[in-house]
């Protein structure tokens, strides 16, 4: 799919002991301002002391996200996993940002990490791509395309890393309707050390689908819009009267019963099987929407990370 807050709270970061109290510690007082004992001042040595320790005693906030941790944290670390979000740059309608497929990967893998880390999953969340397969979209302004050779090679670079670095599981998190990656995944079978799984999240939500969203979304539709409006609704552009600056995401058939009925497909070009890029009608969207969706591929991702994480790499695996 080109497809609170957030689902889930994330721990509070423990609280580091207060600068006063690290400088008594250190044998340091800071000036009081309603003492009327005379100020006395922290010297630097005292100072640089409280910092150092600070900083190694802190933990990091995601230790799961790979962008946001440093290498002390990394070295001592053993990880199981490795997730690759995939996004794309991309209109979706009128009213929904160019990074909304982005948007998602980020999201999305992030809170499934968190879920997974939180489990016992010893999994890394590598950095998304922002760029993705957009050959049918390119009579769209800034429509950003990667082909799918070019995009292939890259992920195979990053394989390549994995392995030197000795992470032999990768699942490809993927949330652009326009990426491919089965052949790639068949072609590097038996090629390289790391085993491979795709996610294309929309597809593990099919069967709640329409217990949560009136209309289907195949491209800035209801699902999508209700994402955003849960993660950044300050993205999404609305009319002076609150209503969504959207077309009804109508599509266009072809000339074609058997392309029409799916028998045969086609790469559609999408400016002219849409409006204004849009495919799936957005206006029933809802931030409650949005979250009961990223609930549910959360629940149904985080639980097979944890699996992952701790299944042996024997020579039946993953049978």
């Amino acid at each position: 799919m080109k497809r609170a807050g957030r689902v889930h709270g994330f721990a509070s970061r423990p609280h580091c002991l207060s600068l006063r109290g690290q400088a008594a510690a250190h044998g340091g007082v800071f000036s009081d301002l309603h003492s009327s004992a005379q100020p006395r001042i922290i010297g630097v040595p005292v100072l640089l002391a409280i910092y150092r320790s600070t900083a190694l005693d802190s933990s990091p906030a995601k230790p799961w996200k790979l962008a946001e941790v440093a290498y002390s944290f990394v070295k001592q670390q053993h990880y199981e996993v490795a997730v690759l979000p995939l996004g794309a740059t991309e209109p979706h309608n009128l009213h929904l940002p160019y990074g909304t497929d982005t948007f998602e990967a980020d999201h999305l893998s992030d809170e499934v990490c968190r879920a997974a880390w939180q489990q016992g999953a010893r999994v890394v969340l590598l950095p998304t791509i922002p760029y993705g397969t957009e050959t049918n979209q390119m009579a769209f302004p800034l429509a950003m395309n990667l082909n799918p050779s070019t995009l292939h090679l890259v992920i195979r670079d990053l394989v390549d890393s994995l392995a030197q670095h000795g992470i032999r599981k990768l699942v490809l998190f993927n949330s652009h309707g326009g990426n491919d990656f089965k052949p790639l995944l068949r072609e590097l079978y038996g090629r390289t050390p790391v085993q491979l799984f795709l996610f294309n999240w929309y597809h593990a939500v099919r069967d709640v689908y329409h217990e949560i969203f009136e209309h289907a979304d195949d491209h800035g539709g209801e699902a999508e819009t209700s994402l955003l409006l849960a993660w950044h609704p300050e993205l999404v552009v609305r009319r002076p009267d609150g209503t969504l600056a959207a077309d009804e995401g109508a599509t266009r058939l072809t000339r074609f019963e058997a392309v029409n009925r799916g028998w045969v497909n086609i790469t559609r070009p999408w400016h002219l099987l849409t409006t204004n890029s849009g495919a799936g009608n957005p206006h029933a969207a809802t931030a409650e929407k949005g979250r009961r969706l990223a609930a549910a591929v959360v629940e149904r991702l985080a639980a097979f990370l944890v699996e992952l994480s701790n299944a042996p790499l024997d020579e039946r695996f993953p049978f």
